[in-house]
């Protein structure tokens, strides 16, 4: 594997992990009645990162009735395609 492909899946999980500490941090300070982060900011970070987003929306139990962020799964199944592409030499990194 070359260096860059080593790099761009570091930043991927990184992204999804950030997108999942989101969901998580938002559904304590939903809990505590704090400051949200906007929902505009999760959908993003679903949008870049879904892998995290479906698990944290899964794990927190958060967002899981709304909507727009069903959203989330859309952009999972888009980025399993891509992966796939990529995997099957269809689309290089770098």
């Amino acid at each position: 594997m070359s260096t860059a492909a080593t790099a761009a899946i570091a930043v991927y999980a990184l992204i999804n992990l950030i997108s999942l500490a989101a969901y998580g941090w938002d559904k304590h300070k939903a809990v505590k009645d704090k400051w949200r982060t906007p929902e505009k900011t999760l959908i993003l970070l679903g949008l870049v990162g879904p892998w995290g987003a479906v698990i944290g929306m899964n794990l927190f139990h958060h967002k899981t009735r709304k909507t727009k962020f069903k959203a989330n799964y859309v952009f999972l199944v888009l980025h399993v395609i891509v992966i796939c592409l990529i995997a099957g030499g269809y689309v290089r990194i770098g």
